[in-house]
């Protein structure tokens, strides 16, 4: 370790130990409390994850009362924006991300809320960079690749109304969710354009991974890696429910619904080869085979309909033509007819 990177790591222990003076010397206990907890599971001193029971911790002061819930999210939100140090950055990432899969509804509601009108709790890391050495750049792309999968994490959520990161660890058997055809909770009319363009975009934010994949054997980078694996994983479970519900309606979308579907799954597929790499223990070839299937039966409904308007404007014009026509014959005879008067 160079003597940069050494003195680098003792101010950033220095650092926490005076944000942790700072906080105990707070007159809020309880806010006082929760800073403690923030600052202990995202310190410098160490490149591993935080332990399970700091999360917990955390998790666990949100979910008591209002007002615990706005200090977790200001703590941890300061603390995030305040760093340009790219482990600390990813712990407060991975902090945030277990409170999507595991707190309350009441700690998911406000701290996913509004993520891209800039609030408070806007992620907003696309600028972070720590240059320090080639480590630290090449971590700070995985914080921006963190951050905006958790974007895009609640920004899908509010748009199918459910939360993407799960409670608990998905035991999902896909191959019985197409018996719930007509009974998953899913509504007649749910946007399914709106919705598959969601979920397509969470797969591509979720394939955009930095190019040093080496980190992946990172403790920390790899516990974050499980995360996102989940999310992925119902991800494909919210697009197969769709899929089946959309069963037999397909010839009743209309022409631009059918158009941005056939586009999103075209996407989809194309992610199909970087999926399978990143994530070899969650592939779905159930999913995929959905997705042909479906993609190919709009296509032909699409076809079927560009084919009959293409028929139905031929005839629209030849009928105009054969007006015209006659129109034409029609004034010629009548110049004739004046003519011979």
């Amino acid at each position: 370790m160079s003597r940069k990177r050494k003195l680098r790591d003792l101010m950033g222990i220095f650092k926490d130990k005076a944000s942790l003076i700072k906080a105990n010397l707070s007159t809020k206990r309880s806010v006082s409390s929760i800073q403690v907890a923030v600052i202990r599971a995202t310190t410098h001193a160490s490149a591993s994850p935080p332990h399970d029971h700091r999360i917990s911790a955390i998790i666990s002061a949100g979910d008591n009362s209002l007002p615990a819930i706005y200090a977790c999210i200001e703590a941890i939100m300061d603390r995030l924006h305040r760093t340009h140090n790219p482990y600390v950055a990813l712990k407060c990432l991975f902090v945030f991300h277990n409170i999507l899969a595991k707190g309350s509804l009441l700690y998911k509601d406000h701290i996913s809320f509004f993520p891209s009108s800039g609030g408070h709790n806007s992620l907003n890391l696309s600028g972070f960079y720590d240059k320090s050495d080639i480590e630290t750049r090449e971590l700070s792309s995985w914080v921006r690749w963190y951050a905006n999968v958790l974007e895009r994490n609640m920004i899908t959520s509010r748009a199918l109304g459910s939360y993407i990161s799960p409670s608990s660890r998905l035991s999902i058997n896909f191959d019985k969710i197409t018996d719930k055809k007509g009974n998953i909770g899913f509504s007649y009319r749910s946007d399914f354009a709106t919705e598959m363009e969601s979920l397509v975009c969470m797969v591509e934010g979720i394939c955009e991974t930095p190019e040093s994949q080496h980190f992946q054997k990172n403790d920390l980078v790899h516990e974050i890696m499980i995360l996102v694996a989940e999310d992925y994983r119902s991800t494909q479970y919210h697009m197969m429910i769709r899929l089946v519900e959309l069963g037999d309606r397909v010839s009743r979308l209309n022409y631009l619904d059918l158009s941005e579907l056939i586009l999103s799954l075209k996407r989809l597929e194309g992610c199909r080869k970087k999926l399978n790499e990143l994530f070899i223990r969650r592939k779905n070839d159930l999913l995929w085979e959905m997705v042909s299937q479906k993609k190919m039966e709009m296509e032909k409904v699409k076809y079927e309909r560009e084919r009959q308007s293409f028929l139905l404007w031929n005839v629209d014009e030849k009928s105009a033509e054969l007006t015209r026509s006659s129109q034409k014959v029609a004034g010629n005879n009548y110049q004739l007819l004046f003519a011979a008067a």
